[in-house]
C-alpha cells in the first residue's frame, strides 16, 4: 500500500472512545434489561436474498458479495432484518412477545458524512408478537429512560403514524401508489425545509393544490392533543387515518401511565421516517445540540417478520446509533471521561521487592481494584512518569521501609499528595475514591 489507511466511512476507535461507546453500550443495556429485555446476536453476514426486497430505496447501500461457493451473500444492513428472519427460523423456541435487545456493527454503502458511516454499530430494541399501544408507549419510554441515564439535554421524541401520512397523501387526492413518493418527499423536511419539500412534490406531479394541503397539514404544531384533534378535524374521512389517530392517542395515555414527561416528546405529522417496512407508530429523537439529523429512531412494522415466517408478527423497536451517540456526547462533553481503565499503578522498588510489589497487584484486582504493575524495576520517578502518561490516578509504592512497617505509600498524581496506609486498608481506599 502506497499509503497504510482504513477504508473511507470505517473507523478506528482508540481506547479513549472505546471507554466512552463502552459506557453508551453498558448504559443502554442496563436500562433495556430493567424492562425484560433478552440478549440476541446474529451474524455479520446474511444470504443477500434475506435482505433484498425489504428496504425500499435504500436497497442500493447493501454491501453484496458472492463467497467460494458462487452464493450471494450481504453484509447485514440494520439488526432488523435479521430479527425477522431469527423469528421464521426459531419460531418454536421463542415464547412470544419477546422482548430483545441486540448489539453489533453494520454496513451501508452511503457517502460518509457527520455522524453517518459505512460501518457502523447499533443497539436495538423490539418487542416482537405484541400489536398492543402499551408496547409501542414501553419502546419510548425505552428511549427516554436510555437518553436521560445517558445525559443528553433537552431531547425531543417526535411521534407520527405512517397512516396519517397516508391519510394525508389519499384526503389530497393522491391513490397508494403515489403515497410512498410523499413519504420519500416528507422525509427530507428537516434538510429541505417547506419549499424544498414543495419543489420535491411538484417534481413527482403532485398537482400545486395538492401539495399546498399536503404541506399545511404536515406542519401542524402544537401540543399533542391539539396536533392530534387538528388532524382528526382535517382527516376525519378517511378510515386508516382516523384509526392511526385513535391508536397515538392510546399510546400517548400509556406513555403518562408509564411516567414519560410529556415534555419528551410531541406529535409531528411531517415525520415520515424512510424505510419502507414500517406500517404504525413512527419516531426520532432529536436535541437542538445535535442539527445534523436525529440521535435515533423506530417504529412498527407488523409485515416485515411475516415475509419470513408466512404469518403476521406484530412488532416494534427502535435502534440506537452508538456512533452518533458517541460523537454527539463527546461534542457535547457528556459522559465520563477515564484516560484508562486502571485506577491503580503498583510501582517495583527493586528485584528485592518484585515478589511483594506483584503480591499487592494481586490483591488489589481480586478486590476489585483495576491495577497496572510496572514492568521495570528502580527509577520510581520514570514509573510515576509512565502511570501519569497513561492516565492512572494512583501510583503505589512498597518500598522496604514500607514492608518492614506493613504500609504502602498510595500517591495521588491527580491531586499531588501521598499518604501511607496499612496495607490491609489499601482496597477500601482506593474503591472509595
Amino acid at each position: 500500500m502506497a499509503k497504510v489507511q482504513n477504508i473511507k466511512g470505517m473507523r478506528d476507535h482508540l481506547p479513549q472512545a472505546m471507554l466512552l461507546r463502552q459506557y453508551i453500550l453498558e448504559t443502554v443495556r442496563r436500562v433495556a434489561e430493567r424492562h425484560g429485555f433478552e440478549p440476541l446476536q446474529t451474524p455479520v453476514v446474511e444470504y443477500a436474498e434475506v435482505l433484498e426486497g425489504k428496504l425500499g430505496d435504500d436497497e442500493k447501500l447493501i454491501y453484496r458479495f458472492t463467497d467460494h461457493g458462487e452464493r450471494g451473500l450481504a453484509l447485514r444492513y440494520d439488526q432488523t432484518v435479521p430479527l425477522a428472519r431469527v423469528v421464521a427460523q426459531y419460531a418454536g423456541q421463542l415464547a412470544l412477545p419477546w422482548r430483545r435487545y441486540a448489539y453489533g456493527p453494520s454496513y451501508r454503502g452511503e457517502r460518509p458524512a457527520r455522524g453517518r458511516y459505512r460501518e457502523f454499530y447499533q443497539f436495538d430494541a423490539d418487542i416482537v408478537g405484541s400489536g398492543s399501544p402499551l408496547a409501542d408507549a414501553e419502546i419510548v419510554a425505552l428511549l427516554t429512560e436510555s437518553l436521560e441515564a445517558l445525559g443528553f439535554p433537552g431531547f425531543t421524541t417526535l411521534l407520527n403514524h405512517r397512516q396519517i401520512i397516508g391519510g394525508i397523501a389519499r384526503t389530497s387526492g393522491l391513490d397508494e401508489t403515489s403515497a410512498g413518493g410523499v413519504y420519500r418527499a416528507i422525509d427530507k423536511f428537516d434538510k429541505l425545509g417547506a419549499d424544498g419539500v414543495l419543489a420535491e412534490l411538484l417534481r413527482m406531479g403532485v398537482a400545486p393544490a395538492a401539495a399546498d394541503q399536503i404541506l399545511a397539514l404536515v406542519q401542524i404544531d402544537g401540543t399533542p392533543g391539539e396536533v392530534l384533534a387538528a388532524l382528526a378535524e382535517r382527516l376525519g374521512a378517511d378510515a386508516r387515518a382516523t384509526a392511526a389517530i385513535t391508536n397515538l392517542w392510546a399510546i400517548i395515555d400509556a406513555l403518562g401511565q408509564m411516567g414519560v414527561s410529556p415534555e419528551r416528546y410531541r406529535v409531528a405529522p411531517r415525520l415520515a421516517r424512510g424505510l419502507s417496512y414500517y406500517t404504525g407508530l413512527v419516531f426520532e429523537a432529536n436535541t437542538p445540540h445535535w442539527p445534523e439529523g436525529s440521535l435515533l429512531g423506530g417504529g412498527r412494522y407488523d409485515e416485515l417478520i411475516g415475509q419470513f415466517a408466512g404469518r403476521p408478527i406484530p412488532t416494534v423497536g427502535l435502534a440506537f446509533g452508538l456512533d452518533r451517540l458517541h460523537d454527539v456526547m463527546e461534542e457535547l462533553g457528556l459522559g465520563p471521561r477515564p484516560a484508562t481503565t486502571a485506577v491503580a499503578y503498583v510501582t517495583v522498588f527493586g528485584p528485592e521487592q518484585a515478589a511483594a510489589s506483584l503480591a499487592l497487584a494481586r490483591e488489589l484486582r481480586a478486590g476489585g481494584v483495576n491495577t497496572l504493575i510496572s514492568l521495570e524495576t528502580g527509577a520510581l520517578g520514570k514509573q510515576f512518569k509512565e502511570a501519569d502518561r497513561k492516565g492512572v490516578r494512583f501510583a503505589l509504592v512498597l518500598g522496604p521501609d514500607e514492608l518492614t512497617r506493613g504500609e504502602v505509600v498510595v500517591k495521588d498524581l491527580r491531586g499531588g499528595g501521598q499518604r501511607s496506609l496499612p496495607q490491609a486498608e489499601v482496597v477500601a481506599a482506593l474503591l472509595a475514591e
